[in-house]
């Protein structure tokens, strides 16, 4: 049965405020990250306070299931990271508590969190996105002479298109202005040229005063009734300085939903799995259609005329009929009329194949967008979970609180999930990767990372020991410490000098015996070296009797003494036979012709730096049975 226990509230305490505190620092980050995508539909608008608010409030509703990650993982580091600290984690431990039990408050509290994350997404999201985007929608209709492009034609002002080449908008002046005036529709078009010109909006803000300078106009003057074969007057017009009204609301209206309502991210699981079965539906119809179409191509017009047809059929007569038969009996001027239409046709057939194309593209699109926002939901509202068995743990094992560590710490993990994730994304939404495997990429490279470092902090392993992982990597690379024998401060009793110098003097016999009959300079057998077993016991001796040797003279009060043992070398016993101790290991690498080969030249290198350290040892033997004797 759950019992709340005093623990338990106060780790809850501690992290609840530090996850509040968190969230107001996420949800700040986020929004202003995204707020610069939007700058431009912000600045010079005119738009009054309350607008403003209602775009920062739903920015911040759509940001919200985002920000709860982040800030999940950066409180539970901190908490944890503060308990480790301050030594409260070992008491716990002490007390026979272990960190799953800790952490079984935290853990319902986060469950809870990530259920509210998809309840935002489920419900308040979709109506946040609507919301949001039909202001970012009006935004851009307000105040058109700052939403003009340059160089594409612009119809956001009503029975007008509008060309601008350049702007200024230091001095507001566009230049190269093209205007199509659509008044009496586009048979009747108005085409008003002008090297440069302004654009301003009213103060009652209904018209646009538009001040051309140095064009042309030029205007077909037809009347309502007149026939349509009737000679239509023509008017052209040149100017220096001229001004146009035209009309247009400048207030801030709020543009129609239509299409926002249609978009994957306004819609809710339920609407998106129904909308799904209708998409998926249509596009099976539209593929089903396209590849009748396919099957019944042919050309709208045949090749060959009926008298064309008919002599060739008389020059063909009693004869097997080939296309290529009757293209040679033709006349050259029919074969060039022949090629020039079938070009022709085959041009249509190729722009209407890479319309239907482009078509099936865009609808196989909207499929995998309405798949990609339904997994999404879930993802966002498990990796909640996931950042909290990232966080907590990781915690307890660098037990370091405060805002460094952890904050460097969490935003590396962030990056991660955040270049995992929208890598998948994108992959997905161009269908280079599966849906599934594109949205849970990240999900899927973080749990194993979580359930590790759980693992971990409840077993006390270490895991960030930097020595640990730097003696691997020593060992590995064939690198080596240097020996380091200090003179020690007590001494209880003496070397027993003239037992040390007889080792040293047997040392030296062997290793001058183990020179005569192992040539360390000669390269071994591969398949001895991974296939066979073996150790060279008798470097194991030698080693094992001047390591005693070295230990006793270590208590000498001579400098001189201590001096010469820091130069004895620290001798690896068994990597110049074989990579690794287990005999499977050699096995598997020696296999693997590469790593086979890496550990092979290891080997060798190892076997090299053995003899000069055996070479070394004998000239050192030398100085310090010389040095015992002057002792004794």
């Amino acid at each position: 049965m759950f019992r709340i226990r005093k623990l338990d509230i106060f780790i809850a305490k501690q992290f609840g405020l530090l996850f509040m505190a968190a969230f107001v620092i996420c949800q700040f980050v986020l929004m202003m990250q995204f707020l610069w995508r939007y700058v431009d539909e912000l600045i010079g608008k005119g738009l009054s306070m309350d607008i403003l608010a209602q775009f920062f409030w739903y920015m911040g509703l759509m940001l919200m299931p985002q920000a709860f990650p982040l800030a999940i993982l950066l409180s539970s580091l901190i908490s944890f990271g503060n308990l480790g600290e301050s030594s409260e984690l070992t008491a716990i431990k002490a007390a026979g508590i272990s960190l799953m039990q800790a952490m079984r408050s935290l853990i319902v509290i986060v469950i809870a969190i990530a259920c509210v994350s998809f309840y935002f997404q489920e419900v308040i999201g979709p109506r946040s996105f609507i919301s949001f985007q039909q202001l970012l929608l009006s935004m851009k209709q307000k105040n058109p002479e700052v939403e003009i492009p340059e160089g594409i034609f612009y119809d956001g002002i009503p029975n007008c298109n509008l060309y601008v080449q350049k702007k200024d908008m230091d001095r507001g002046v566009l230049y190269g202005i093209m205007i199509y005036r659509m008044n009496g529709g586009y048979e009747d078009a108005a085409v008003i040229l002008a090297d440069s010109g302004r654009i301003q909006a009213t103060a009652e803000k209904k018209h646009l005063l538009l001040t051309l300078y140095s064009g042309e106009w030029f205007e077909n003057m037809r009347q309502s009734g007149m026939n349509v074969s009737a000679n239509i007057p023509y008017r052209r017009e040149t100017f220096s300085t001229k001004k146009i009204l035209l009309d247009f609301d400048g207030g801030f209206n709020l543009a129609e939903m239509g299409g926002i309502s249609a978009d994957a991210r306004s819609k809710g699981l339920g609407r998106i799995i129904h909308d799904l079965d209708s998409i998926r539906e249509f596009n099976d119809s539209v593929g089903h259609q396209y590849y009748y179409e396919a099957q019944q191509i042919v050309f709208s017009r045949p090749s060959l005329s009926i008298a064309d047809s008919a002599k060739a059929r008389k020059a063909t007569a009693g004869k097997t009929v080939m296309i290529d038969s009757l293209f040679e009996h033709l006349t050259p001027e029919q074969k060039q009329r022949i090629i020039a239409t079938a070009s022709s046709d085959a041009g249509v057939a190729l722009n209407n194949m890479e319309f239907k194309a482009d078509y099936s593209e865009w609808l196989n699109k909207e499929e995998r967008l309405h798949r990609m926002e339904a997994i999404n939901k879930f993802t966002l509202s498990l990796s909640c979970i996931i950042f909290f068995f990232i966080g907590a743990p990781l915690g307890a094992i660098i037990r370091k609180g405060g805002l460094g560590v952890p904050v460097i710490i969490s935003v590396m993990v962030f990056i991660v999930f955040y270049i995992l994730d929208n890598t998948g994304m994108r992959m997905a939404r161009i269908d280079e990767w599966t849906v599934w495997f594109g949205k849970l990429l990240g999900t899927a490279v973080l749990s194993p990372i979580a359930i590790f470092f759980t693992y971990k902090a409840n077993k006390d392993s270490t895991v960030f020991n930097v020595d640990l992982y730097k003696s691997i990597l020593m060992r590995m690379l064939g690198l080596r410490t240097k020996r380091s024998v200090m003179m020690k401060e007590v001494i209880i009793e003496e070397p027993k000098y003239e037992m040390d110098a007889q080792m040293l003097t047997n040392i030296t016999l062997e290793i001058k015996q183990y020179a005569q009959h192992h040539n360390l300079l000669r390269w071994p057998n591969p398949i001895r070296v991974f296939f066979h077993p073996g150790d060279d016991h008798e470097i194991e001796h030698i080693n094992g009797v001047l390591e005693v040797a070295i230990e006793d003279l270590s208590y000498s009060r001579n400098k001189h003494v201590i001096m010469l043992l820091n130069e004895y070398p620290i001798i690896a016993t068994h990597a110049h036979t074989r990579p690794f101790r287990h005999k499977w290991l050699n096995v598997v690498t020696g296999v693997f012709l590469p790593t086979g080969i890496f550990f092979y030249f290891r080997m060798i290198r190892f076997r090299f730096r053995l003899y000069k350290d055996l070479q070394h040892i004998l000239q050192t033997n030398e100085k310090m049975t010389e040095r015992i004797h002057q002792l004794l």
